[in-house]
């Protein structure tokens, strides 16, 4: 194996072992999964909080900036041989798909931004200009290491384990054979290639489309003189194709590259001409979706314009083949109006986005995670009825650990009951064919009274959301789309039963999506409970989104955009008043991202009376940890590993009383000022105080845990001579069903 050298500068990642003096030494048990992390030392207030300026700059990092730094940690996995090998190039493959989202969305608004002349800046202050520079230098060094790891690493491994990919170079005279027909009959039918001239303007090509640029000489039919032509992979085609078995080496799975096969036979789609040169290229375009609230009358109707106007929306990145000459590549920039900065030569396909489905029809278990059946509290296991079961106490599943099946089920059985009157149920990714949507479906079928609330702007999901409206309103079911202004991303289920003659209330709340697949892939809670003050919430949230009214006094939720930020920053200051009255203090924040100013000042004044912050915050950090006198006391932790860390969870010590909330919420402006969010508390003493052992099992991780340093950079943890303890390992473990 190659050594692959990893980026210079401050998104270099590094690492070491954990530093001593931290968490308490914890020895793993195999009968005893649960860790738990002794008292850190907390630096008592050293000066007033006055004396620092929190809004300086300088305490902030980049939103963008650490967004990549959370792509870099992805792409690390691809070199970490803890992971099986398919899921090695799987990490590197999601790098690929999160750039282009990134690009996508981020880039574009920094270039929109720029093309008006906004010079507006975040908390940190970089400008627009500016901060696209410092990108495009991160991303081309972070590119160019993505393809030597895939050519120099992964594909030799998967040689190693009779997995190849063949270079057009490696072809035997068999496979050329195949190949040629292959082209012939499957490639040659569906492609168009398009000459560029005064009657050929250069066309306007989907985004992210695989795409040739072919130097031609000679005269076509027309008598034309050769030049230019432009040949789109046929999109539906796969990207790469496996070779029959007859054609490879014993007891090897070959596989070619789409764009190899075109790029091998270009010549033949463009008879009597000679190709001079054929090079790949892609471009990105700005994917946003950009709607005016006061200018829409029909949400439905405006989306599904503004989805067609996503493919062709304006360049933002162009990846060629790294042989493609100068001039072509000039060429491809002016026509889509792109910078030399926007360029990316890369040394392979461009395209390695589309190889994530390839992975799926690998029949290699043994290069692959070794699969696991989600446990079932002993709730669910005693009690033929779901309500009978939730009606004698909460129930708390921790997903992909437990499983989500619980939660289809509840809804299934409500669709079926007679004596459910009644359900309600918000909707963001969920999935097209969905066991949720099949059971809604079934209970509006039933007679029963059925809203949805579907947040049609659920972004990449918008197409699948329309189709799911549809189908519910064609069963019968009320759909709503939620406010204009505000996207609903709280998760919610309300059903309404009649039990001995009077109504009882049932609901689910959780911190993930109604999405099956991806509760297998990533962490969430999920709450079933027929607590009365928690269902009268829930109801009264569905209310202020199906009607018009000003908002209700809501008990036990906390409710964006209504209260959730201002009580989580009077949580934080509660903390801090404990700490500065001598008491000991503590918070565990959990999250996907921290971005919101108000937000960290909080956590700064925090850290400044001498509260132990531990924060475990997977993406994007803006929080500058460790800066003496303001947020020495703050820890951040980004936790990458087999599954996606979803949950979010703010732990309070609160002097002894201790609270425990899970939310919808990230700790973002969005999620706190333009979006519909919920936060419930785990009432349940038990509960807490297992979700609360949970937090510190990722506080003691020393195998998929990296460490924010105050410069910026993740240091991963090493266990050094300590035992090894991977948090998602050891959770799997606790709850998973023993196999």
């Amino acid at each position: 194996m190659v050594d692959v050298p990893g980026p210079a500068g401050p998104l270099a990642p590094t690492e070491i072992e954990t530093p001593g003096g931290g968490a308490d030494e914890t020895t793993l048990e195999p009968a005893a999964p649960r860790l738990n992390q002794g008292h850190a030392g907390v630096k008592p207030k050293s000066q007033p909080d006055s004396v620092a300026d929190l809004g300086d700059p300088t305490l902030y990092f980049n939103r963008e900036l650490s967004h990549l730094q959370f792509n870099v940690r992805v792409l690390e996995q691809a070199l970490d041989e803890a992971h099986p090998l398919l899921n090695r190039l799987m990490f590197l493959l999601i790098f690929s798909s999160n750039l282009d989202e990134f690009f996508e969305i981020r880039v574009a608004g920094l270039k929109h931004q720029v093309a008006l002349g906004d010079e507006t800046t975040g908390a940190d202050g970089r400008l627009p200009r500016q901060l696209l520079a410092e990108i495009s230098q991160v991303v081309h060094e972070q590119v160019d290491r993505q393809y030597q790891i895939l050519n120099e690493v992964l594909i030799p491994a998967l040689e190693a384990q009779r997995l190849r990919f063949r270079r057009r170079n490696e072809w035997t005279e068999a496979q050329q054979a195949w190949i040629r027909a292959f082209f012939e009959s499957e490639i040659v039918p569906v492609i168009s290639p398009i000459g560029l001239d005064p009657s050929h303007p250069f066309p306007r090509l989907v985004n992210k489309s695989l795409n040739f640029i072919v130097e031609l000489e000679g005269k076509d039919a027309f008598g034309r003189k050769g030049g230019l032509a432009i040949l789109p992979a046929p999109r539906s085609l796969p990207r790469v194709i496996a070779l029959p078995g007859e054609l490879c080496e014993a007891d090897f799975q070959e596989f070619v590259f789409l764009s190899s096969m075109i790029h091998a036979h270009a010549a033949e789609v463009f008879p009597g001409m000679t190709v001079r040169g054929c090079y790949q290229f892609r471009l990105t375009r700005n994917a946003d979706l950009s709607m005016d609230p006061e200018e829409v009358s029909d949400l439905a109707s405006a989306l599904r314009g503004e989805l067609l106007a996503r493919r062709y929306g304006s360049g933002v990145r162009l990846e060629v083949a790294d042989n493609c000459p100068e001039e072509l590549a000039a060429f491809l920039l002016k026509q889509f109006e792109l910078e030399q900065s926007d360029l990316y030569r890369v040394n392979g396909p461009v395209n390695l986005t589309r190889m994530i489905s390839a992975l799926g029809d690998l029949e290699r278990p043994d290069l692959r995670y070794r699969p696991f059946t989600p446990g079932l509290p002993k709730a669910l296991r005693k009690k033929a009825s779901l309500f009978e079961a939730i009606a004698g106490s909460d129930i708390l599943l921790h997903h992909p650990f437990q499983a989500f099946s619980p939660v289809e089920d509840l809804l299934r059985e409500a669709a079926r009951d007679p004596n459910v009157l009644a359900i309600k149920q918000t909707l963001y990714r969920t999935g097209a064919d969905s066991a949720i949507v099949n059971a809604l479906v079934e209970a509006a079928s039933n007679g029963k009274e059925v809203t949805v609330v579907i947040e049609l702007r659920a972004r990449f999901d918008e197409a699948d959301n329309l189709a799911l409206a549809s189908r519910l309103q064609e069963a019968g079911a009320i759909v709503i789309y939620g406010v204009m202004a505000y996207k609903t991303h709280a998760k919610m289920m309300h059903i309404v039963r009649r039990e001995r003659g009077k109504l009882r209330h049932y609901a689910h709340l959780g911190t993930g999506n109604y999405h099956a697949r991806t509760a297998r892939l990533y962490t969430d809670y999920s709450l079933l409970t027929a607590n009365a003050a928690l269902c009268a919430d829930v109801h009264k949230v569905f209310q202020q989104l199906s009607g018009m009214g000003r908002a209700q006094h809501i008990d036990r939720l906390l409710h964006a955009p209504f209260t959730l930020h201002e009580r989580l920053v009077a949580m934080i200051e509660r903390e801090a008043e404990h700490a500065r009255r001598g008491r000991r203090a503590q918070l565990i924040i959990k999250c996907n991202s921290l971005t919101e100013p108000k937000l960290i000042q909080a956590l700064y004044r925090a850290s400044q009376a001498g509260v132990e912050c531990e924060l475990i915050i997977r993406g994007m950090c803006c929080l500058r940890p460790g800066v003496p006198g303001v947020s020495e006391n703050i820890r951040v932790r980004s936790i990458i590993g087999r599954f996606l860390e979803h949950t979010r969870v703010f732990h309070f010590h609160n002097d002894g009383k201790e609270e425990t909330w899970c939310s919808s919420a990230d700790f973002m402006a969005r999620n706190m000022f333009h979006r519909v969010e919920t936060a419930f508390p785990l009432l349940d003493r038990k509960q807490a105080e297992r979700v609360r052992k949970d937090l510190e099992t990722y506080l003691v991780d020393n195998c998929q845990s990296w460490l924010l340093q105050p410069d910026g950079r993740y240091l991963k943890q090493q266990p050094g001579n300590s035992a090894p303890i991977s948090a998602q390992e050891t959770l799997l473990y606790a709850y998973a069903t023993k196999v």
